[in-house]
């Protein structure tokens, strides 16, 4: 699959100090083909290698084992014939099998960093199904993949999976409450398995985002697709490491940049007034051969519309392990108070999170 990157020019006016300049996110327009975005449905770069094995459960958490069990054994029992009993996608049927006893499905439901998208792809990889069987991805990206290919197609593009796998399920608006329950609801009557990670059960998705008790049908009908699944603990990421390091100063993080193969350098204003223009589907073609971001002039996001679309460029950025240099501000100060306690707080957290992660990662690209 290939993606168009219509480029121009470098990120900022400064003479470059070395013969070829870094990229700029901001001169990137990527035209993303549906196509793509089917064959991306699987487990991102980071999460490759991961498995139930390499996990490391928190001795003092026991539902993290426990979760590994339960996960296990749900995998093993993806192995026998499709639900609806096709060994291999069906594009046509004349009726829908009858839907399973119980719930199809198992939902993750934890706080930041506590290994759910691992364990999320790690089921993914356990399930004995060829991988074209299998489908893995966000859920802005299963209601962008809608979006490109219609309702009815994407229920006959997954409707022969064996197992659907959807990772930061979360509800921001009725039409998406609708949409999904609806797409779920097609999906299983099919025989498709479903797992999901988030932050919030899935009886209390939508709260203090929009009105949930005139959806309250459509959530209740979500819910009962899936056995929720607690996991405990602490957030890995900050688990026996040091603190993320403080912001550099815009001459370190441009020097990075020019010594660096294959990095960005934009400053964040621009990048952010950048993002409005481009669809979120298509950030991950944004980062597309970005080795590192390089940011100048970090500040706090100036309101939700700019938040919600940095939030999805750093999930991007995360999936992708692509180190995050930056001057200004430090990243737990890119939201507002208000923000921080609105109904899409546990977004930016995870924002938050996976920014200081990768502003760790980023460290060695400073000369000492």
């Amino acid at each position: 699959m290939s993606t168009s990157l219509s480029t121009s020019g470098h990120a900022s006016g400064r003479p470059p100090i070395a013969d070829a300049g870094p990229l700029a996110l901001c001169a990137r327009e990527p035209r993303v083909p549906a196509e793509r975005l089917v064959a991306e449905m699987v487990p991102p770069p980071r999460f490759d290698s991961v498995r139930f094995d390499t996990y490391d459960p928190d001795p003092a958490q026991p539902s993290q084992s426990e979760a590994v069990t339960v996960l296990s054994g749900f995998a093993a029992g993806l192995g026998g014939a499709h639900a609806s009993g096709a060994g291999k996608r069906r594009w046509f049927q004349k009726k829908a099998p009858a839907p399973a006893a119980g719930p199809r499905g198992v939902y993750l439901d934890g706080g930041y960093g506590v290994g759910k998208t691992h364990l999320l792809a790690s089921l993914w990889h356990a399930t004995p199904a060829e991988p074209a069987l299998k489908a893995f991805g966000t859920f802005v990206e299963l209601t962008n993949l809608v979006g490109a290919l219609g309702f009815q197609q994407t229920v006959q593009t997954l409707g022969g999976h064996r197992l659907l796998c959807i990772d930061e399920f979360e509800l921001d608006d009725p039409g998406d409450t609708v949409l999904v329950s609806s797409l779920l609801s097609r999906l299983v009557e099919q025989g498709v398995a479903l797992a999901a990670t988030s932050n919030t059960l899935p009886g209390k998705l939508g709260e203090g985002r929009f009105a949930a008790a005139d959806f309250l049908r459509e959530i209740q009908g979500l819910s009962a697709h899936f056995r929720p699944l607690r996991i405990d603990g602490q957030d890995y990421r900050h688990r026996g490491l040091p603190e993320a390091p403080a912001p550099f100063s815009d001459e370190q993080v441009t020097k990075a940049a020019y010594a660096t193969p294959g990095a960005s350098l934009d400053d964040f204003p621009g990048l952010l007034e950048h993002l409005a223009k481009v669809h979120p589907s298509r950030y991950g073609a944004l980062t597309d051969g970005i080795a590192a971001v390089c940011l100048t002039d970090v500040v706090p996001v100036p309101d939700q519309s700019t938040a919600l679309r940095l939030v999805v460029l750093a999930d991007r950025l995360y999936d992708r392990e692509v180190p995050v240099l930056a001057s200004g501000v430090p990243f737990d100060r890119l939201f507002s108070e208000e923000m921080l306690n609105g109904g899409y707080r546990k977004k930016y957290f995870r924002a938050i999170s996976r920014l200081t992660a990768l502003a760790r990662d980023a460290k060695p690209l400073v000369s000492q």
